[in-house]
Parts: C-alpha cells; structure tokens; sequence
C-alpha cells in the first residue's frame, strides 16, 4: 500500500509534465505549409556541404531499408521497448519531407519534434543532433531536397504499452532531454573542439558506446564508457577504457586509420562498427578524422577492468577439446599462438576485442563471420566465415573460451547458455 501511495503521486506528475511539454509548442490546427521548399534551388556548395555532412551523420544507412530504395526509411530498428521503423527523408509531398521547410527540419533536429509539433522517439538520435548548428541543419536540408523524391509510406511502430504513447515519450523528455547548442571549449584546440562536435553531434556516437538506463535514456554520455545494443546484442566497447576501446595511448596515426580504413596493424572493426565507418568515416577529410582523433585521445582514461563473475572453468578433457578446435578451424589464419598475420587476420593474443565482458562480440562474430568493410584503404578485407552452422553451441563455447583463456589472454569462459542468447540474434 505504501509503494502504490507513493507512485500514484509520481505518474500524476509525470502526466502532467507529459501534457505540457506535448501541448506547448504543437498547435493540432495550424493548417498544412505549402510545398514552398521546393521552389528554391540551394547554392551547389551548401548542396555538397550538406552532402558530406550526412556522410558524418551516416544518415543514409538508418535511412535506407535493405534491398530498398535509398533515403526512403523502412528500416528496422528493434530495441528493449519495440521495434521502430525509419522516416522517408526524401521530398516526396506525401510520404517524405516535401512540405516540410529548412525551419521544421531544424525543430526536428534540435527539439526531437515533426512538422506537425508530435514527439519523436530518441530512436532517431536528437539527443545528439540538438548539438548540430543550425547553418549545418540548414546544409543537411538542402541536400536532401536534391534527392529523388521517392513516394514510400512510414511503417508504424511496433512498441509495447506504454511506449507507444505520445504522453510516455513526453514524459521520458521531461526526464532525459533538453535541447541544447554546442558549446566550445575555450581552454582546448580548435581541432579537440571540432572532434567533439562531430562525437557529441552528427556522428551521435553516444547513441552505441553510453551505457543506457531501463528507460532507454544514456547514463552520462560524453564519457562513452561502453554499452551494449538492446535488440542487436553487439556490445558497444568503452571509448575511455584501454581494456576495452580506449585509443589514448595509440599513435594518432592509428587512430585515423581506423576510423578511415576499418583496419590498422593491430585492430580491425566489424559489426555495427564497420557499418560506420564503411558508410560514414572513411568519407571524411583528413582534418576532421583529426580532429575526432585528437578528441578521443584525450578521453579521461578509466583504469579499471570490469570482467564479469563466472563460476565456470574448464575440466581436462574440455581444454584439449578446446585446444583441437581452435588447431582445426582458426589457426590457419590466426596462427597457432593467437599472433595474426598483419592487416589480413587480427592477433587474437592480446586482442581487446576478444576478452571483454559481456562475451557478445566474439560469439557474435564466431557464429556470424567478422567482416571488415571495403574502403580506399583497404578495398578488399579478408572475411572471417560463420561457424554457426557447422559448429554446435558446445564446440563455439569450448574454442571461445580457449580464446579468451589462452597465450596472455586471461578472461572468463563462456557458457553454452551465452552462445545460445547471441546464437538467437543473428541477422
């Protein structure tokens, strides 16, 4: 009785924060605007000036559903509260962004708001685009009114109650969001200024690498420490941790080539990362990949290395088992001691990405294949094949763990129960 006492108080409240933040700026009747963005026609430099930006935002590729047309939404996106559905952002009148104008483009980059004054959901990532500028907004609007116009309808969401309603999102807004412009740092370099407004802006890098609350909200996200994708089951590595993603230490030229070609010496990217930077970052200037180089680099390093507490160990008959699968089927690329073989294959021994906690990545990749993506600099990457179907969940569990536990490499085992979870969510 005195829980139900106290929360009743509370939803009163967050009801009304929701009516008012939902009521105050939307008016229901304001009649349609006109197609009056069509009729101009953008100066050639904002046009490419918007066309790199979308590059850095990788709009296209949340935008572009799998075997559909480009820029015509229909993708996707599957979270702990549902599945979301992307926007046409083409201009077409009817289904995409045809009547909307530069003005409502910017609302809903900065206030997470459409035409018509409704909510929209943080799937689309304004928490990160309130940052962007509007002289960059008004870039990105004009390149996509060049677009073809492409008549395709939105999907409906797919979300349990109550997330589906406008007066949940209003109040998970009054919560968690604020718009709010970027501000310079007037004590760092312009080029740490100009990285971190492309991590905290348009590259939304927060939205992967911040670990979320159970509403979904990020939990400090300047810091990136890490966080897994609800729906995906990728882990997102902390972009502060040297045990895990952190960069400061690396030599800068690294870092830009892994940004730029998805591989260096030693670390290659795969899964969702690879998607970035196949679309995004291997299309940016040279300065800019500075610049989010030197920002990352200066990250604050946390030292400490959270591993997960498993009551698991392998017996005798388990390591050799182990030992002869990882002869059989991974050591002719990576070779006998986890050691690589230069840009081709990752070392495994020492290898960040195969000892974290949560063990998603490298059963992910095991059962699915890791594949880097094709970019200037590295046009045809070597593929790692899926075991998923030739090896059962016991085999991918024993080479797994022999990974994580084998030459310097000292992580925890992981379980058959754990390549079951991720086994179900391959894509």
């Amino acid at each position: 009785m005195k829980r139900a006492a106290l929360i009743l108080p509370l939803l009163t409240l967050l009801v009304a924060l929701a009516w008012w933040s939902t009521g105050r700026d939307a008016d229901p009747d304001t009649p349609p605007v006109a197609d009056a963005s069509r009729s101009f026609a953008p100066p050639a430099e904002l046009v490419a000036r918007g066309e790199y930006l979308a590059r850095a935002g990788n709009c296209m590729a949340c935008h572009s559903a799998r075997g559909g047309k480009p820029w015509a939404g229909g993708r996707a996106i599957d979270t702990a509260f549902g599945t979301f559905y992307t926007s046409n952002l083409t201009p077409d009148p009817d289904t995409g962004l045809g009547r909307w104008t530069a003005d409502d483009f910017w609302r809903a980059l900065h206030e997470g708001r459409a035409r018509d004054g409704r909510l929209l959901y943080p799937a689309f990532p304004y928490t990160s685009y309130t940052h962007v500028t509007r002289e960059d907004s008004d870039a990105l609007w004009a390149y996509l009114q060049t677009l073809p116009a492409t008549q395709q309808a939105g999907r409906p969401h797919v979300l349990r109650f109550p997330y589906d309603s406008q007066t949940a999102l209003a109040a998970w807004r009054a919560l968690y969001f604020k718009p709010a412009v970027f501000q310079a740092d007037a004590s760092q370099s312009a080029a740490w200024n100009r990285g971190a407004y492309l991590v905290q802006g348009l590259g939304h890098c927060s939205a992967c690498h911040a670990p979320r609350n159970a509403l979904g909200a990020s939990e400090d996200a300047d810091k990136l420490a890490g966080g897994l994708l609800a729906g995906q089951n990728w882990y997102a590595p902390s972009l502060a941790s040297p045990h895990e993603a952190g960069v400061q230490d690396w030599k800068r030229d690294d870092v830009i080539a892994l940004l730029r070609d998805g591989v260096t010496r030693d670390a290659s990217v795969a899964g969702p990362m690879a998607e970035v930077v196949y679309g995004s970052t291997q299309y940016l200037t040279a300065s800019d990949l500075d610049a989010m180089a030197t920002y990352l680099q200066a990250l604050p390093s946390t030292s400490s290395m959270t591993v997960a507490s498993r009551a698991l160990a392998l017996d005798d008959a388990q390591r050799v088992r182990a030992a002869q699968l990882y002869a059989d089927h991974c050591a002719g690329c990576h070779g006998e001691g986890g050691e690589g073989a230069g840009n081709f294959y990752p070392a495994l021994d020492g290898n960040r990405a195969v000892t974290l906690d949560p063990p998603a990545n490298p059963l992910r990749i095991v059962l699915g294949g890791g594949f880097a993506p094709a970019t200037k600099g590295n046009p045809r990457p070597f593929g790692m094949p899926p075991f998923a179907a030739s090896l059962s969940d016991e085999d991918i569990a024993l080479v797994v763990s022999h990974i994580r536990g084998s030459w310097s490499n000292a992580a925890s085992p992981v379980s058959v129960i754990d390549v079951q979870r991720y086994r179900g969510n391959l894509r």
